[in-house]
């Protein structure tokens, strides 16, 4: 009985000694708070083991914009904190009558030139103008709208 008790612990206690930490320092920003009830997404945070378990596909995916020549960068993550600097610099001269403010619950991740919108938007925010003033910012490949107008 002790046997399985400590069976059925260590997955926890393992869980537990691996904390989930942004271990790639990809930019990670909280940017409105006007929708209540939107709860938080994780964000570029993993474990230790996920981290090695995508290790070489992230190298991968780095590289990729490189060897095809589409990057002045040698990794297309080497642009994700440039691209944050932008991005805020954009998000606060963007048009006031978008009141992106006033109607959303937003948080950006950026990973590899990809802009990764999560959060809430009122029913009637014209979220297809926000990201694509968002895509906009130098260097930004993509952006990919996962927000929901339901929190």
């Amino acid at each position: 009985m002790l046997t399985l008790a400590v069976l059925i612990a260590l997955p926890a206690a393992t869980r537990a000694a691996d904390p989930r930490i942004n271990r790639g320092n990809d930019p990670f920003l909280h940017v409105s708070s006007a929708v209540a009830g939107c709860s938080a997404p994780r964000g570029p945070v993993e474990t230790e083991q996920e981290w090695l378990d995508e290790a070489h596909y992230r190298i991968e995916r780095g590289n990729s914009c490189w060897i095809a020549g589409r990057c002045r960068l040698s990794n297309s993550y080497d642009y994700d904190k440039e691209i944050a600097e932008s991005v805020t610099r954009r998000l606060n001269s963007l048009n006031a009558s978008l009141q992106w403010r006033e109607r959303t619950s937003l948080w950006l991740t950026i990973q590899r030139r990809f802009i990764y919108l999560d959060g809430c938007v009122a029913q009637d925010f014209d979220i297809s103008g926000f990201v694509s003033a968002l895509g906009e910012t130098a260097d930004v490949e993509k952006v990919i709208d996962r927000t929901t107008r339901r929190p």
